[in-house]
Formats: C-alpha cells, structure tokens, sequence
C-alpha cells in the first residue's frame, strides 16, 4: 500500500499541519511518530520503513515550526524554521493530539502507539498525561525526568566542543549524521530557548508523570524508554528516574529501559541502529502480536 504524503488538517490557530501516513498491509498498530526540536519526520526513513514492514502503520507530522509545517506557516523563511507561532507549545501539544484522533479514527479498534524522541518524547509524556486513555503503549528515545536536576542546561554538545567541531557532535558518534543535518534545507540548530522563549521553555522542561495514569487508563500502559550512554540531553540517570517516576506516580508496571553504550542522542541514527530498530521491534512483538489473516 502507498504511503500517503503531504496530508494536511488546519489547527485551531490556522496551521496546516503537514503529516505522512505509512500504511502496512495488515496493521497490528498504529504508531505516531513525534520529532524533536529543529528537525522534522523525514529523518526517520529508515525506522518508519522497519516498522511498516513489521506490521506497522505511521503517522509522522512536522510539527508547528518546523519542517514542511514550518515552511508553509512561515512563508518559506528556512530563518524561521523552529519558531512555534501564534498559540505557542500548548498548540502544539493540541495539533498533536489532533493528530492522534486523525490516527484512531482511521484505524478503528486498532491499538495506537506513542514513539517519540527528543522534544517528542516530551510531548509524548503530555499527551500520555492529558488523555491516558487514548494510549496503548508509549516508546521514548533521547528521552528524560522534566524535572530541575534531570535535564541538562549547558550547551548540548560541549564535551565535543574544539578545533573544527561541527557543533552537532551530540547528535550521534556516527559524523556523517551531524553533517546531513546541517546541509538538510528542513532543519535548524538554533538553540531551542530562542526558538520557543522562556515561557514555552518551562512548560517543556517542568512535568513530571501524572498521578495515577494506571488508574486513569483503565490498564497498565506499557512504557519503553531507550537511551544513549552519552546522551547529553538528559542520559541513563535521568531516563532511569523518568522510568521510576511511571512506577511510583503513574502506577505502571510494564516499564522497559533500555542503555545503549557508546551512543548519543539520535540512537536510530547511531552506529548501532539497527540493533536499536531490532530492540524496538521485538518490544512491540511481545506486546502485539501480528494479527492473523
């Protein structure tokens, strides 16, 4: 089946948020892809390839800001590319759960998953607390505790900082991936605090998991939670607070946190990645089986 490209609804501010729908033959789930800061869906060919090819079906949108999102709400000014607009994170935030109710009603009775990574992975920790119902699984990468002491406030890639540094070091061990991402005409490395100021700042970084999300849910939710040694965003210590804070606030039980050594942030675009893709899929093949024809 062919993917669907360049769909589009309009949020409430306006918007038109420009999604991707992957369609597998015989889904057994659907996944919402959620990006991270300054880069868009696109990135993520290969993992969206491995998992329609597992039974997967994905929606993918560029966010608000940001890549093809962006470039129509900003007029084609790449110099923009990363600042949210009128209505801020929290419109953000409601055009992704738009995007959710686009993914449930086309695919009735079908579970719906949650991968996010980076700034999605944070906005999948909203989603998962604003509607917990609306979830069947949450996977986060380059993930960690919204919580002061859990998240990283220097410059992001400053242990990689010297003499012809690239400056996106941080991203993965693999360099060809900090060079792709600088020539890709989608994305940008304006540090995020100028791109969403103080106030939407905050609202990122100040959140930790909801009380009782187990008993809001109606069930356990499983969590999986996947992150680089050297991950300077927020690393294992932080992922591994995120996970007992699931357990102790939300109730959950079915919590996986999985540490991969020598990677850094952008673990599906590490040098292990398809050691990654295979983890990610064989955590899915246990919770969801393939249906039967």
């Amino acid at each position: 089946m062919p993917s669907r490209f360049d769909q589009h609804f309009i949020d409430d501010h306006g918007v038109a948020i420009v999604y991707d729908v992957h369609p597998a033959e015989h889904p057994r789930g659907v996944i919402q892809l959620l990006h991270g800061v300054g880069e868009h869906a696109g990135r993520y060919v290969a993992l969206v390839e491995a998992l329609v090819g597992a039974g997967f079906t994905v929606y993918a949108d560029d966010h608000r800001g940001h890549g093809r999102t962006g470039m129509r709400q900003h007029g084609d000014d790449s110099a923009r590319l990363g600042r949210l607009g009128a209505g801020g994170h929290p419109a953000t935030l409601e055009a992704c759960r738009r995007m959710t109710r686009i993914a449930r009603d086309e695919n009735p009775g079908v579970p719906l998953i949650l991968l996010g990574h980076s700034w999605g992975s944070f906005l999948a920790q909203m989603l998962l607390d604003r509607d917990p119902e609306a979830y069947d699984a949450v996977m986060q990468s380059g993930s960690a505790l919204r919580w002061p002491g859990s998240l990283n406030p220097a410059p992001l890639n400053a242990r990689w900082k010297g003499p012809g540094a690239l400056g996106v070091e941080w991203l993965s061990s693999d360099l060809a991936v900090g060079r792709a991402f600088l020539a890709d005409p989608l994305t940008t490395t304006t540090p995020l605090l100028k791109l969403f100021g103080v106030r939407d700042a905050v609202r990122i970084m100040f959140g930790r998991p909801r009380r009782g999300l187990r008993a809001a849910a109606g069930h356990d939710i499983p969590i999986l939670l996947m992150v680089g040694r050297d991950d300077p965003v927020g690393g294992p210590l932080s992922v591994h607070r995120l996970a007992d804070a699931y357990r102790e606030r939300g109730g959950l039980d079915d919590i996986t946190t999985l540490v991969y050594p020598d990677a850094r942030h952008e673990i599906f675009n590490e040098v292990a990645q398809a050691e990654v893709r295979a983890d990610l899929l064989a955590w899915l093949d246990a919770r969801f089986p393939a249906r039967s024809r």
